[in-house]
C-alpha cells in the first residue's frame, strides 16, 4: 500500500442503490487452470434491490464501519428475517471489503460508514453481496472523482468477486470471461418477473462444484442456445415472441440448473 494521501476529505453522504440481477442464460464454456470457470451469460437488473448510505469524514486513520438491516427492520418492524441472518456486517462482507480496497488503492485516509438495507436473500443467485460492493464503489466514486482510473476501478472491482464488475454500471449485457468482459445490450425491452425463492440458500462454489462433479461436465451448445444468440435476441425487442414462444425458450439455457436442483430440489 502506497503512503496516505494528504488531502483530508471532508464529510459528505451518498445514497446508492444496489440492484438485484438475474441470469437469463448461462454456459459454461471452459475451465481456467486457476479453476474459476469461462462461461456466457446475459446479466439483467431488476428494479429492485438493497440499498445503502456511504459516508465519509475525515479521519487521521483508515476506520470503515458496516451496518446491516432490514427492510422491515428499516420501516420500524422486526428483527431480521431468516433469508438475511447470515448477512456479515465485518470484513468478511464485500461492502466493508469494497471500501477498504478503495481507500488502499487511493491511498486515502477516511471514515467509512456504510448503513446497509438488505431486501435481497443471501445465497439466492441474485448478486446481493456482489450488488452491494458495486454500489459501495460507485458512491465512493462520486464522493471522489478522478481517485481512480476507469481500468483500475474494473481491476478493484473483480479482485472483490467475478461479478462485481457488471454491478459498476448494471445494466442489461451479455457477460463472458469469469465476468471481465462485459457487452451491454441495446434496446433491452421490459420484461414482467416472478422470482420463486425456496428459502435455502445456495453457495455458489457448491453449485459450481456439483457441476464440476457431472460426467461429463462440458458438453456442447446446442444448436441456437448460445448466449450471443440470446443477447442478439433481445435487441431485437422480442417481436418474435409474439408468433409463439418457443423461440425464446430455446434461448433461456442454463448449464448450472442441473447442479442446482441435484443440491436443492
Amino acid at each position: 500500500m502506497g503512503s496516505l494521501r494528504s488531502d483530508r476529505p471532508t464529510a459528505r453522504s451518498i445514497q446508492v442503490e444496489a440492484p438485484a440481477k438475474i441470469n437469463l442464460g448461462l454456459r459454461i464454456v471452459g475451465v481456467r487452470n486457476d479453476g474459476y470457470h469461462s462461461l456466457e451469460s446475459v446479466f439483467v437488473p431488476l428494479d429492485w434491490g438493497d440499498e445503502l448510505s456511504v459516508s465519509v469524514s475525515p479521519s487521521e486513520s483508515t476506520q470503515i464501519r458496516l451496518t446491516c438491516r432490514s427492510a422491515e427492520e428499516a420501516a420500524g418492524g422486526g428483527a431480521l428475517k431468516r433469508a438475511h441472518l447470515e448477512i456479515p456486517d465485518g470484513p468478511s462482507n464485500l461492502a466493508y471489503r469494497a471500501a477498504m480496497g478503495f481507500l488502499e488503492r487511493t491511498g486515502r485516509s477516511a471514515s467509512v460508514e456504510i448503513e446497509l438495507t438488505k431486501r435481497l436473500p443471501s445465497a439466492a443467485g441474485l448478486g446481493g453481496g456482489s450488488s452491494d460492493a458495486g454500489a459501495v464503489l460507485r458512491g465512493l466514486t462520486e464522493i471522489w472523482p478522478g481517485d481512480l482510473s476507469e481500468g483500475d476501478l474494473a481491476d478493484l472491482a473483480l479482485s472483490l468477486g467475478a461479478d462485481v464488475p457488471f454491478f459498476l454500471d448494471p445494466r442489461p449485457a451479455l457477460v463472458a470471461g469469469i465476468g471481465e468482459q462485459i457487452r451491454s445490450i441495446s434496446g433491452f425491452p421490459s420484461l414482467y418477473l416472478l422470482l420463486a425463492n425456496p428459502g435455502r440458500a445456495l453457495s455458489t462454489a457448491d453449485v459450481f462444484r456439483a457441476w464440476d462433479q457431472q460426467d461429463p461436465s462440458l458438453t456442447p451448445a446446442t444448436a441456437g442456445s448460445t448466449l450471443p444468440a440470446l443477447s442478439r435476441f433481445l435487441e431485437s425487442g422480442l417481436e418474435q415472441v409474439a408468433q409463439g414462444p418457443s423461440a425464446l425458450d430455446e434461448l433461456l439455457v442454463n448449464d448450472l440448473e442441473k447442479a442446482a436442483l441435484s443440491l436443492c430440489p
